[in-house]
């Protein structure tokens, strides 16, 4: 890719305003799935530049009750200004107050009658790891504090107190009743950003391509140029329908993240974070659990999900980055038979277990005899066919298993056999009606699987009346699987 030039001042505030008009989008489809789920207190609007919020006025989010949501957006060109103590304080370009002094001021002004607020400085920019008190960041709160507060005025941190507090204009006991509601949402470059909000999107039962989101910052854009600073909730429906965005029905989320961080894990009704519970130093190698971190604790996590949704739950979205084996296992814990309807986002399409599709797609079928004991070994074989390595293992780790089923797409395994979600849940329903018959002179189930994510899903949520299952997971080894989960069917 070529290098590309320095972008001007022009094009800076123009990607700085197309930021912000992305970030008041979020606040928009928060306000319409949180209305959809009844949430306990919901975004009603939306505020864009507001007249009366000083420095935090970039976006407003109107709660039904306290504490609002005031935000301050600073997009950067580049990441040479990281977060720290001297871009807080440093005076602005013409010697006007700091954007802590201006912060400090807005809060206090918003606080003046005691209403409490909810304050975040959200940006691309980066904390500074070496900053005194930037780097004690909580990744989970965004917030400072407690760890701001503790040791003593010598230390470097009481130092950095004093500083920040005179730069506040504030005493520090005042500092700290300040972060203890500022937020530090950082490091949101455009793509984190987009991921975040595209998938927002899939939750609140909207289109969520790259187009519709766009679409809906221009909205946001041509409100504020018309003047208009509050976005109310009708205001918000009125544009959906008239963009087209709806695609159906909003959901809770239940968000799962083994390989990465995920960035709708704030959002989620129940989050599991285990991205630094795996081992291997990229998304690409972390293929199991490190320990003293075990595969039965993230399927106690992960089966406790159904039972942290809210009250009358129906549908949910799955996000995060998650392999076969958990994938497999957030499906069963959701299973159909309990009414509720699972999806998740695969190759950009929404694949839910409640899409229609004509007839059961039955699996082409290929049997190996074993003869190593009574249970029936089973291998998913759509992306890609692992047969041979199957049998490897079973053999060389002598599971007792008296045969093996390799069960593929009728066309043959390959990583585009399953185009959509119609055809998914008629090949999973193939799949367990198959298996269904075969496994009734055995006692147990030793599954193993190469295709989509998706579909691990999608017959993990319909393995019913099947036998108890053990679901291996390929974790790249000298042995190739490893057994991760067991589960009752």
């Amino acid at each position: 890719m070529p290098d590309l030039p320095a972008p001007s001042s022009t094009g800076v505030r123009i990607a700085g305003d197309r930021y912000q008009w992305l970030a008041a989008w979020q606040g928009c489809v928060a306000a319409v799935r949180d209305a959809a789920l009844r949430a306990p207190n919901p975004v009603v609007a939306v505020g864009v530049e507001v007249d009366d919020a000083g420095n935090l006025d970039d976006v407003v989010l109107y709660r039904q009750a306290p504490p609002h949501t005031y935000m301050q957006i600073k997009y950067a060109a580049d990441s040479s200004t990281p977060v720290n103590e001297d871009y807080l304080l440093k005076l602005s370009d013409r010697g006007g107050p700091s954007i802590l002094r201006k912060m400090a001021q807005a809060w206090m002004q918003l606080t003046k009658d005691g209403t409490p607020v909810d304050l975040a400085l959200l940006s691309n920019r980066s904390p500074d790891a070496e900053d005194p008190l930037v780097s004690l960041r909580d990744s989970r709160t965004q917030l400072l504090v407690p760890k701001a507060a503790q040791q003593g005025p010598k230390s470097k941190k009481g130092q950095a107190r004093t500083r920040w507090a005179d730069g506040a204009g504030l005493s520090e006991e005042t500092l700290l009743d300040l972060l203890k509601v500022l937020r530090f949402d950082l490091a949101r470059d455009v793509m984190h950003l987009h991921e975040h909000l595209q998938m927002l999107m899939f939750a609140a039962g909207l289109r969520f391509d790259e187009g519709a989101m766009h679409a809906g910052a221009d909205w946001v854009a041509r409100q504020v140029a018309d003047g208009q600073r509050r976005l109310s909730l009708a205001d918000i429906r009125e544009a959906i329908g008239a963009l087209r965005l709806a695609a159906g029905s909003s959901r809770a989320v239940v968000s799962i993240a083994t390989l990465k961080p995920d960035p709708m894990a704030e959002d989620a009704d129940y989050a599991v974070d285990w991205a630094e519970r795996f081992e291997g130093a990229s998304a690409y190698l972390k293929r199991r659990p490190l320990a003293p971190a075990t595969w039965a604790q993230l399927q106690e996590d992960i089966e406790a999900a159904p039972y942290r949704m809210p009250p009358g739950t129906t549908a949910v979205a799955v996000t995060g980055s998650l392999r076969l084996a958990p994938a497999f296992v957030v499906g069963a814990a959701f299973r159909m038979v309990t009414g509720v309807d699972l999806a998740v986002v695969q190759r950009g399409q929404l694949w839910s277990s409640a899409e229609p599709y004509e007839a059961p797609l039955p699996p082409a079928v290929d049997e190996h005899a074993l003869d190593l004991g009574p249970d029936l070994a089973v291998a998913i074989a759509v992306a890609t066919d692992p047969a041979q390595e199957v049998l490897d293992f079973l053999t060389e780790q002598q599971i007792p298993v008296s045969r093996l089923l390799v069960l593929r797409p009728p066309g043959g395994a390959k990583d585009n056999s399953i185009p959509d979600a119609a055809t998914a849940n008629a090949l999973a329903v193939g799949i367990r009606e198959h298996l269904r018959r075969a496994c009734r002179p055995h006692p147990g189930i030793h599954l193993f699987q190469a295709g989509p994510m998706g579909l691990s899903l999608l017959l993990g949520n319909r393995w019913n009346r099947l036998r108890p299952t053990t679901v291996y997971e390929d974790v790249n080894g000298h042995q190739v699987y490893e057994k991760a989960f067991v589960i009752d069917a």
